[in-house]
């Protein structure tokens, strides 16, 4: 048998002993570096921003700070420890084929050791690596190992929740310091302070919680109904039905308020999901995925059209509805909170109480079927907890894109498929993004505000894009 020279240098390759060379070493190094200067340096600028002289207060550069160093901290902990030390490639090491390993051993350091001071260790060719035997450290798959990190996982975001809460109270349109922030919290005697934090961020800040919650579990009960990772409340058709209501209200009852129209909003929501199931519900087949998205489809833009010919034949119409539909928690007071409250606990019970059978719907209708489970009352029982919670939220801030969209994917990969786990994380997450985008849009146009559906479009499309691009994060 005769070869061509080029398949004898391959067969006779070399393959490299020994250390990398230092430069591309040197360049590995430098891009994990700069990966975790990154954070730090942006919020070295968003800080120096926030000085007194342009407006800017010593809670919010510490609110701020604070994030940037979390974030530089939660890089060095994920890229060193978790990517470097269990599977030997950091960006750096994966960007220049590039491998860590134990000197002596040959195997990759471990997270705990990756992130310490290292002796013993060498930084070698891939190549070189594979030939001779390196093998990443796999993952524990056994159940309670899962549970251990799903457990860990919900523990990290109450964690962060809570640092979120504590930033939107301390951080608005008027600066303040830490003695004022904790006289208004521990000892209010109703100054002018104490009655921004007392009446104003706090309401404010419950309310974000509440509603950020009800738009992540919506938005993974959606998604697990109708099995499409691109749906959202807008699919089924619940925000076209509220807008239309919230018009209407306005048009023909001359309301102005978000607590004056709040009721017509979650009718509105309510009677949407009605017609969305009753629609996909005819025939034989019964209230299919593919039916619910197509029959949302529908009816959303039916009412979608509606609500347009209302707001052009009236300029006060269009006016309450510009200032509804851009999504905000700013400007609701405690009282709209408490009417939305009890539809949301009971949304949230629902779906909590939902998740096994959704499980078992993910796996097809066919199969579902095939192991007892009553496909109709599932999906009634799905529809009515993403009525309420949906309905609910909308009602209170209007329809807030992005986070029913993006949450459930996030939670997704941490989780897995399993809804009894996921809908928590996702109603954590929502919650979460909630907060962070509101605070965000209290300080980037100061003295004024950006409303947390502006801020979420900008900052949730590119995010969304690059979940799309990692297309298994949107496999159902």
């Amino acid at each position: 048998m005769t070869t061509t020279p080029g398949d004898v240098d391959y067969a006779h390759r070399e393959i490299p002993r020994g250390p990398a060379p230092r430069p591309r070493r040197a360049a590995a190094a430098a891009i994990d570096l700069a990966a975790v200067a990154l954070p730090l340096i942006l919020g070295w600028f968003v800080v120096e921003s926030l000085r007194d002289a342009n407006g800017g207060g010593q809670m919010d550069r510490v609110v701020f700070g604070g994030f940037a160093l979390a974030a530089a901290v939660g890089v060095l902990v994920w890229n060193r420890g978790y990517r470097e030390g269990r599977t030997g490639a950091s960006i750096g090491n994966e960007w220049l084929d590039l491998v860590t390993r134990d000197a002596a051993t040959g195997a990759p350091l471990g997270a705990r050791r990756a992130l310490l001071p290292r002796n013993g260790v060498e930084v070698v060719r891939r190549a070189t690596a594979l030939d001779e035997g390196f093998a990443p450290i796999p993952a524990d798959t056994s159940v309670a190992a899962i549970r251990n990190r799903r457990l860990r996982g919900l523990a990290a975001l109450l964690l962060i929740l809570l640092a979120t809460v504590l930033a939107s109270i301390a951080v608005g349109a008027r600066p303040m310091d830490f003695g004022e922030i904790a006289h208004a919290l521990l000892h209010s005697t109703g100054t002018d302070t104490d009655l921004v934090v007392r009446t104003l961020r706090i309401p404010r800040t419950a309310l974000a919680v509440v509603v950020g919650v009800a738009l992540g579990i919506a938005g993974a009960l959606i998604q697990g109904h109708t099995r499409n990772p691109l749906a959202d409340a807008g699919l089924l058709g619940l925000n076209a039905g509220a807008a239309l209501f919230v018009v209407l209200s306005i048009y023909l009852l001359g309301f102005a308020t978000p607590s004056q129209y709040l009721w017509f909003a979650f009718a509105g929501s309510l009677a949407a999901s009605v017609v969305v199931f009753g629609i996909s519900s005819v025939g034989g087949g019964g209230a299919s995925p593919l039916s619910l998205a197509l029959g949302g489809a529908a009816v959303a833009m039916f009412l979608s059209a509606m609500t347009q010919t209302v707001i052009m034949l009236d300029q006060e119409s269009l006016d309450g509805y510009r200032f509804w539909v851009v999504g905000s928690v700013a400007g609701r007071g405690l009282d709209v909170l408490w009417q939305v409250l009890p539809f949301i606990v009971v949304g949230v019970i629902v779906a909590l109480a939902s998740t096994p059978s959704l499980n078992v719907l993910s796996l097809g209708d066919d199969i579902a079927r095939g192991l007892g489970t009553n496909i109709v009352r599932s999906r009634v029982i799905g529809i009515a907890a993403i009525t309420l919670l949906t309905g609910a939220a909308t009602a209170a801030c209007g329809p807030i894109a992005f986070v029913g969209l993006v949450v459930p994917h996030i939670a997704r990969f941490v989780t897995g498929p399993d809804y009894r786990w996921l809908v928590p994380y996702a109603g954590l997450l929502g919650a979460i993004m909630i907060l962070l985008a509101d605070v965000i849009g209290r300080v980037v146009v100061r003295p004024g505000e950006l409303q947390v559906g502006i801020v979420l479009a900008m900052f949730g499309a590119p995010f969304f894009i690059a979940l799309v691009r990692r297309r298994k994060l949107v496999s159902l």
